[in-house]
């Protein structure tokens, strides 16, 4: 299991002779009715000086220790929707390292009354899986942003990277849950404080207040809450805490028109930014080289001690989704569901690996050969793992859409030469030397070409990990003689099926090293074919004859040596940033991309692990 594996608890709870729901963790109380929001208002969101400080604010940034159930989320959002004045953007960022189940989290919010009861019907409906890490909500039309770290808190916040204006303490007592309350923890709020960040707390004990005073913060007493003596608000010192930077629009000229350079291209706009899109493929549409790509397959990897790709793979997939819900519905992904059959050999390691894991059954559940063979329509299916959350993607309309939008503008040219101008911009060249482009922000999405023109503009080595970028070319087929061997879901492991196509099967894929060109072959065909024979467990004969030349898409992939996305600023050149090296999961890791980015330039809470972020960085 790696190192960074914490396994996650769920909350548990009984109700006590009031009806108050009781941690059986801990003992202390979870606070229902109306008291939870009450609390809200008179210490968290008063003693932070709300809803004053966040009016005439682009954005404001709320952290706290130590979610429960979500009341003072709720009673925060309940207040800035109510206040004609409010920021544009409220981020809520939360730690817990005991989340409740949905359907706990659903039972316990319906006590609620008033308005924050059907919010918080809304947060149960968006709960996300009791999986370690963080996730990433978001709430009227992307201008309420949840960021949920699960985990234990002293871990978690030293993974957050972030600036905060307003800090809500409030995890369970100091004397049955010391460790949320400890100088560790305080030293990290100095390090996210932002200047004249403010914090509350219910808790006044005296170690709470010297932990705090040690780390940076002048704290003062209150009259306490509910019965309480004290209660506690404090603020950063004025020479500490890093600096408020407010976030403005800007142009952004992207080199590449593929999943990555579409989807963040999409994400930019819808944040106000102007974009311009540069990529010869275009001429051929939108779809630009994924014309004719018919099919592909938005799925989390998995590995058996959780390692970083699979870490990083699921909150890709996650924030792909979230991404692209708002897309009209033919570009939206579907949910299908994916088996990966495992060998006999493996199936134990397998099974013993889930049970330590303690994943949730909803997102990654052992499937036998009987429930294989349901879930996926082909009663021979071999035993292996089930992601309910498998989707499918169509590539042409989802790029289609990706791109329509009016804060961008489409270049259908070779990119030639990039330079950096005197004035902070960049600007891209054609082959001719004729300027196609230019932008505040660089982005270089332009798959294994990105060595080149990265190599032009620095004039000395390659970051360290793009020296190892390297294409593969590949292809699908598309097999019209037995669309009924179709599955019903995605069938992946060497090779992988998707399910049915109108009146065709549609198979993948092959890997293709030191190909000059990326091209459908017999020969692609043919391995595609056994593959897929394999992994619906019938004959190559069963699949038809050979497809012709025409009945499939071929393109290319660029990956690194680590198979690990490159995603991040470029050391040295201000306003450059690449995303390369996706591999096999441009889906996955677009997704992820256009968060990171997204979330850098608008100076907002980092929807990822820092460790995972240094993990992607291009590197020296």
């Amino acid at each position: 299991m790696s190192h960074a594996f914490q396994r996650l608890v769920p909350a548990a709870f009984s109700l006590n002779e009031a009806g108050v729901p009781v941690s059986s963790l801990t003992g202390d109380i979870y606070y229902s009715g109306s008291v939870p929001l009450r609390q809200a208002h008179e210490v968290f969101i008063t003693g932070n000086g709300l809803p004053g400080r966040w009016r005439g604010r682009q954005q404001f940034t709320v952290l706290e220790t130590g979610f429960g159930l979500g009341h003072n989320f709720l009673a925060l959002w309940q207040a800035w929707r109510q206040d004609p004045e409010r920021c544009g953007r409220l981020h809520f960022v939360s730690i817990e390292g005991h989340p409740f189940t949905q359907s706990d989290l659903a039972t316990l919010l319906a006590r609620l009354n008033g308005p924050e009861r059907e919010l918080g019907k809304r947060l149960a409906a968006a709960w996300p899986p009791l999986i370690p890490g963080i996730h990433r909500l978001t709430f009227d039309d992307g201008n309420v942003t949840l960021t949920l770290a699960f985990g234990e808190a002293e871990r978690m916040i030293r993974q957050l990277d972030l600036g905060f204006d307003a800090c809500f303490l409030d995890g369970f007592s100091p004397r049955l849950n010391p460790d949320m309350w400890t100088p560790a923890i305080f030293r990290q709020l100095a390090r996210l404080a932002r200047q004249g960040a403010t914090l509350a707390t219910w808790c006044s004990a005296g170690h709470v207040r010297r932990g705090l005073h040690d780390a940076g913060f002048l704290t003062q007493r209150h009259s306490g809450f509910e019965g309480k003596r004290h209660r506690i608000t404090g603020q950063i010192r004025d020479n500490m805490g890093q600096t408020v930077q407010h976030a403005k629009p800007t142009s952004v000229l992207v080199v590449g028109s593929g999943f990555a350079g579409a989807s963040i291209a999409h994400t930019l706009a819808r944040y106000g930014h102007q974009v311009t899109v540069v990529d010869p493929a275009l001429r051929a549409g939108p779809a630009g080289t994924h014309c004719g790509h018919r099919m592909a397959a938005l799925v989390p990897s998995l590995s058996r001690d959780d390692d970083q790709r699979s870490r990083l793979s699921r909150t890709g997939v996650a924030l792909a989704l979230k991404q692209w819900q708002t897309l009209p519905a033919a570009a939206r992904p579907v949910r299908c569901g994916a088996l990966q059959p495992v060998p006999a050999s493996q199936q134990q390691a397998w099974q013993d690996a889930l049970a330590t894991l303690g994943f949730p059954s909803d997102w990654v559940r052992w499937a036998n050969a009987d429930e294989a063979g349901h879930l996926t329509g082909h009663t021979d299916a071999g035993p292996g793992l089930w992601f309910a959350q498998g989707h499918v993607v169509l590539p042409e309309a989802l790029l289609q859409h990706l791109l329509n939008h009016p804060g961008i503008r489409t270049v259908a040219t070779t990119v030639g030469r990039l330079e950096q101008l005197a004035a902070g911009q960049w600007r891209a060249m054609d082959a001719g030397g004729t300027e196609c482009g230019r932008g505040q922000q660089l982005v270089l999405a332009a798959g294994a070409l990105t060595q080149r023109l990265l190599g032009d503009l620095i004039g000395a080595p390659l970051p360290r990990r793009l020296q190892t970028l390297h294409a593969i070319a590949g292809q699908l087929s598309y097999f019209s003689a037995a669309p009924q061997l179709a599955p019903r879901s995605i069938v992946s492991a060497k090779g992988l099926c998707f399910p049915r196509w109108g009146d065709e099967l549609i198979a993948g894929s092959t890997y293709v090293k030191n190909a000059t060109l990326s091209i459908i072959t017999g020969k692609g065909h043919r391995i595609v074919r056994e593959n897929a024979a394999d992994l619906l467990q019938t004959s190559p004969a069963q699949l038809g004859s050979e497809p012709a030349l025409t009945d499939g898409w071929a393109g290319w992939r660029a990956a690194v040596q680590d198979r690990l996305p490159v995603i991040g600023p470029v050391s040295g050149l201000q306003g450059c940033w690449l995303t390369c090296g996706l591999g096999s999961r441009g889906l996955t890791w677009s997704g992820l991309s256009a968060a990171l980015l997204a979330a850098r330039l608008n100076n907002e809470p980092m929807p990822l692990e820092r460790e995972l972020i240094r993990k992607v960085a291009p590197g020296s």
